[in-house]
């Protein structure tokens, strides 16, 4: 079984049941440093392992830019 997410405007397919920190790693994230919002609720870096993503997901996934 599979869901359909939309991910930065585009439309992902996941196996069903995936955590976001599994989803990150399969994007190409990984260790990355990332400030992630899902369906536009600001998503806590310490619950990506517990955070369970499903069909219609809208998430939205931002690398800080440096400067000044």
């Amino acid at each position: 079984m599979t869901i359909e997410l939309s991910v930065n405007n585009e439309i992902k397919t996941l196996a069903d049941k995936v955590l976001l920190s599994v989803a990150l790693q399969q994007w190409g994230y990984g260790d990355t440093k990332i400030a992630v919002a899902i369906n536009g609720e600001f998503v806590p870096r310490s619950t990506y392992p517990e955070r369970e993503l499903f069909n219609g997901d809208q998430i939205d996934i931002v690398k800080p830019v440096g400067g000044g």
